[in-house]
């Protein structure tokens, strides 16, 4: 790529739960037995908890005005969309049009089915992410959706095997930038400068890291052609 800004239990007894079973002419009477108030006081902690959780998932319709200085990745987190500002874009994409980094105030976007806004969302646990290309590449999509760096899956995928075949160690020795002693680097071929530039904080700083590497690209493809996907040969 070109110098000038191109990348290439203690155990608790348990309850004896006896059921007395008294015969009345023929009429079987059930005696259930007494819960003490610390399993009572469970149940209702129990109760309060399952009408949360049924708040949570009575979803609503709702929709957005778009004002200036918004992104897709920042109404996605604003308004907890699940699947992040990918997926507000496939709802929206008609709207939106094919650049989802440039959305126009007054834009009225659809978000679907959210959860009432007094019912917290839950923490959700961390991602594992394999470690290999499939992987590198979810992981970083992830690390974009947070800063509002537009790519997909598709697009990185046939730019890296482009580029370096898959393999993260790749580097280009021979080209104009490699005599200039900032030779192309990694998944997607960024020379040093390119990568400093565009490096995407909670990334590492190593621009042979896959996922760093794959995210700075991005990040820069998306500054100077509007998204990776638009990237269909050097760049």
């Amino acid at each position: 790529m070109p110098a000038q800004g191109k990348h290439r239990r203690p155990k608790n007894n348990p309850i004896t739960r006896k059921l007395a079973l008294a015969g009345t002419g023929g009429a079987a009477v059930l005696a259930l037995p007494l819960i003490s108030a610390t399993t009572a006081g469970a149940a209702e902690a129990t109760s309060a908890v399952s009408s949360a959780v049924t708040a949570a998932v009575t979803a609503v319709p709702t929709t957005y005005s778009v004002v200036s200085g918004d992104t897709l990745a920042k109404i996605a987190a604003e308004h907890s969309i699940g699947g992040g500002w990918q997926q507000l874009y496939e709802a929206n994409r008609s709207a939106v049009g094919a650049n989802p980094s440039v959305i126009r105030p007054g834009l009225k976007l659809q978000l679907g089915s959210v959860a009432p806004a007094a019912v917290p969302a839950a923490v959700p646990a961390a991602t594992r992410y394999a470690n290999n290309l499939d992987g590198w590449i979810r992981q970083s999509l992830d690390v974009m959706a947070r800063h509002g760096i537009p790519g997909s899956y598709d697009g990185i995928h046939r730019n890296v095997m482009r580029e370096s075949s898959g393999n993260p160690m790749a580097i280009n020795n021979w080209d104009s930038n490699a005599a200039a002693g900032i030779p192309s680097k990694g998944l997607l071929q960024v020379i040093d400068p390119t990568f400093r530039a565009y490096h995407v904080p909670g990334t590492a700083l190593d621009s042979y890291d896959p996922v760093a590497n794959i995210t700075a690209a991005c990040n820069y493809a998306a500054a100077r052609y509007g998204s990776i996907d638009n990237v269909n040969g050097a760049y």
